[in-house]
């Protein structure tokens, strides 16, 4: 055997999965047949992440370093025959994103070990790679609440000439799963054509993307189910379930390099009909507890809560009102009698008045007033039972009746034109002549 009989890197308590902010300790042992010069012995601590755009490669095209520590455990000397220890202790920075390996790029973390010996003597070095995992909390991903769901229409060709439509809905029970958990899948298949389709299926992929100059998109499926085949014109509800397998979680937070993505496709074998359904895989499941309360929808401006009731009977006011206005019955022609004099007119808005009746001073609504309106005019008051805004709907009876120059609460008069009095003109009353009478005189 030579000078250096053990090399060895140790961590304390043999933990090699560290988080992010933690601090990683251990020890570098030696042991030595005989005595060694030596410069210095280092231990450094790094974590960087490589890619390439070939697979399995480790000659990084690109390179982003999170961390690199380097302290000195031992100065220039002799190392003497027999076993040295040196102990370490290094800080793991808290933005340092969780670590990963795939076919183009790697996020690596590791602790490595050196003597330096004087020149023309051999260096020596160890290294032990150790793991960081970043727990993504799918409770604090943004949207994450309720199903991902998403729909396709599409037409297809078959027997040359003939043409047919596929609809296809599907969702996911969630958007968030850990691993352990079950992805509930739910799809309805349309088939508008003359034609049976293939099997369906349902398969959970991932999707890696390594940011170079051009992106390498590396898709590979992680579990897949299949199902039966629709017939023509059927429609075909389909529900099944994937198993989420141990997997990195979805974001890489802190790596600008590499982007993990997950999702759910749903497709059909023939036609070549697909849809995909986003989702999250994570280290904390979803909490329930943790589930935002839905606001209610506030009210529209200026309608209060629980107005649609009344709304709808407004509507049928009309309606109902001239159905219960009773028809008015003829009147003979009125005697001549003196000019009465008009009431004041009433504002337009007010409801409708009640049919054309015969006016008789000290009926409702008091003396008439203004002596001097020049036109001829005249308001009436509606009684309370005259009619009703909607069926079953009736004013009170304690209201003011009777009281000059009032209105009576509840009720409203709008402007009445009546026929002219043709008993006040200045036509003669007599009848004219015959035409013999005129013939004699």
């Amino acid at each position: 055997m030579g000078k250096l009989q053990e090399f060895e890197i140790a961590f304390d308590k043999n933990k090699v999965v560290y988080s992010p902010g933690e601090s990683i300790s251990g020890t570098v042992t030696i042991r030595l047949g005989q005595q060694l010069q030596c410069k210095a012995i280092k231990v450094n601590c790094n974590g960087f992440c490589g890619i390439t755009n070939k697979v399995n490669d480790t000659a990084w095209t690109m390179e982003e370093q999170y961390f690199n520590s380097t302290v000195s455990v031992a100065d220039k000397g002799t190392l003497k025959e027999g076993e040295h220890t040196f102990p370490f202790k290094f800080l793991i920075p808290a933005s340092a994103p969780t670590s990963f390996e795939g076919n183009y790029g790697r996020i690596i973390y590791r602790v490595r070990a050196f003597i330096d010996t004087p020149r023309f003597s051999k260096d020596y070095n160890k290294e032990k790679a150790f793991f960081l995992l970043k727990p993504l909390n799918l409770n604090d991903v943004p949207d994450i609440w309720g199903t991902s769901s998403s729909a396709v229409t599409q037409q297809f060709t078959y027997m040359l000439m003939k043409t047919g439509t596929m609809v296809l809905n599907a969702q996911t029970n969630m958007k968030g799963y850990t691993p352990g958990q079950i992805i509930k899948v739910m799809a309805n298949f349309h088939n508008q054509s003359g034609k049976t389709t293939g099997n369906m299926g349902a398969s959970l992929m991932q999707r890696v993307t390594y940011e170079m100059k051009k992106p390498i998109h590396d898709v590979r499926t992680i579990a897949e189910v299949e199902g039966g085949v629709v017939k023509a014109g059927k429609e075909v509800e389909w529900k099944e379930q994937i198993i989420v397998p141990p997997l990195p979680q979805s974001s890489l937070a802190g790596c600008d390099l590499i982007k993990i993505e997950y999702y759910v496709k749903v497709n059909l074998k023939s036609p070549d009909v697909m849809l995909i359904l986003p989702i999250h895989i994570g280290n904390v499941s979803l909490d329930k507890k943790l589930r935002p309360s839905e606001k209610a929808a506030p009210p529209s401006f200026g309608t209060p809560e629980g107005a649609s009731a009344p709304a709808s009977a407004c509507v049928s006011a009309p309606a109902s009102s001239s159905a219960s206005i009773p028809t008015p019955t003829p009147h003979p022609a009125p005697k001549p009698a003196p000019r009465p004099t008009p009431r004041p007119r009433m504002p337009s808005h007010s409801s409708p008045s009640a049919p054309p009746a015969e006016y008789h001073q000290g009926a409702e609504g008091g003396t008439p007033k203004n002596d001097g309106f020049p036109n001829k005019r005249q308001s009436q008051l509606v009684s309370p039972n005259a009619f009703s805004y909607a069926p079953g709907l009736f004013f009170s009876q304690n209201q003011q009746q009777g009281r000059p120059g009032t209105t009576t609460p509840g009720t409203s008069s709008a402007p009445l034109i009546l026929p002219p009095d043709y008993g006040a003109s200045a036509y003669p009353h007599e009848a004219p002549p015959t035409y013999d009478e005129s013939c004699n005189t």
